[in-house]
């Protein structure tokens, strides 16, 4: 039986019985498609149709303050600034047509998901060097700062998340947290469950109301310290991004945490840089036992870029196709 895109990702987050996996496009850009067209690619070409793939569309509403500090608070009693910024009934940070696209998702067949909080780092305003060692200290020298501007972060996030779910039903929330480096998250798991999770409450609280039952996090870190606590929190899918997947590796986190956490991506995108026999390794190796388990879509870690020849690329898809279907 064949499913909609979005009957087959519902269905494989729930271990249910999808027809096949869910695939996901990675997110082609213009220059690369530039690039793959000088190498071959047809120059009417459209990649979805020349690969199985399931389309998925992500909700993002504005989620900074706006207007956004030119200098970000530095200690409780500035706070309020970032509570007047963070207004969910300001229209403009949902699209212009938002009624209109309302009505188009009432019949979808595709993925639809939600991005709903930007993270610890970026909530405390970290875009560079500069505040992130500011910020660092704060979270040493003041935690009760850092509490409270998550709290007010997550309550608006809440309230978003609300007004959202009120007119759409969605697949799938997305938590983003670029948390650390490739070598370890930068915060201890305590300190991430008394600033960030613990404020994630609320917005949890909405998402259990509504009904959505695939809660991701979404990482471009090494985060595998936290997993212990984003589970106790009701998170249950891992999206590593652009990370060390050694240390990252979903068939090692499955025999540790089993099925209690689902899977989007895995696939080291920089063995797409390297000849057909790597990225054959690379496939085999992860994908397979991933797919048997259930609760997985598989899916390059990365954003594919242009110095990935085209020919690699279409080895790749080609590769991941069979196993799929297989």
């Amino acid at each position: 039986m064949h499913m909609s895109s979005r009957r087959r990702f519902n269905e494989a987050m729930l271990y249910g019985a999808p027809d096949r996996a869910p695939y996901f496009e990675e997110g082609i850009r213009d220059d690369v498609l530039k690039a793959w067209r000088q190498q071959g690619l047809p120059p009417e070409a459209n990649l979805a149709d020349m690969f199985t793939t399931d389309q998925r569309e992500e909700i993002r509403p504005v989620l900074e303050p706006r207007p956004y500090p030119k200098r970000w608070p530095t200690q409780q009693s500035e706070l309020d600034i970032l509570r007047e910024r963070l207004d969910p009934n300001d229209p403009d940070r949902l699209p212009k047509d938002w009624s209109q696209q309302v009505r188009g998702w009432q019949n979808r067949d595709h993925t639809l998901m939600l991005r709903i909080h930007r993270g610890l780092f970026q909530t405390l305003g970290i875009m560079d060097w500069r505040r992130f060692a500011e910020v660092m200290y704060l979270l040493v020298d003041d935690p009760d700062y850092a509490r409270e501007a998550m709290a007010i972060q997550a309550e608006f996030a809440a309230q978003m998340a609300e007004r959202i779910l009120r007119d759409v039903q969605v697949d799938a929330v997305v938590f983003s947290e670029p948390i650390g480096g490739t070598e370890n998250a930068l915060v201890s798991p305590k300190m991430y469950e008394t600033l960030a999770l613990t404020s994630y409450e609320p917005i949890l609280a909405v998402l259990g109301q509504h009904g959505v039952e695939t809660i991701i996090f979404r990482t471009y870190a090494n985060a595998r310290v936290l997993i212990p606590s984003i589970l106790k929190w009701g998170f249950n899918c891992l999206w590593a991004c652009e990370v060390n997947l050694a240390a990252m590796d979903y068939g090692d986190l499955r025999r540790e945490f089993g099925r209690d956490l689902r899977f989007i991506g895995g696939i080291d995108v920089d063995v797409l840089r390297q000849d057909e026999a790597a990225i054959q390794r690379e496939v085999e190796a992860k994908v397979p036992a991933l797919l048997a388990d259930g609760g997985y879509a598989p899916l390059a870690d990365g954003r594919v870029r242009a110095d990935v020849p085209f020919s690699n690329y279409v080895y790749y898809r080609q590769i991941l196709q069979q196993i799929i279907a297989g």
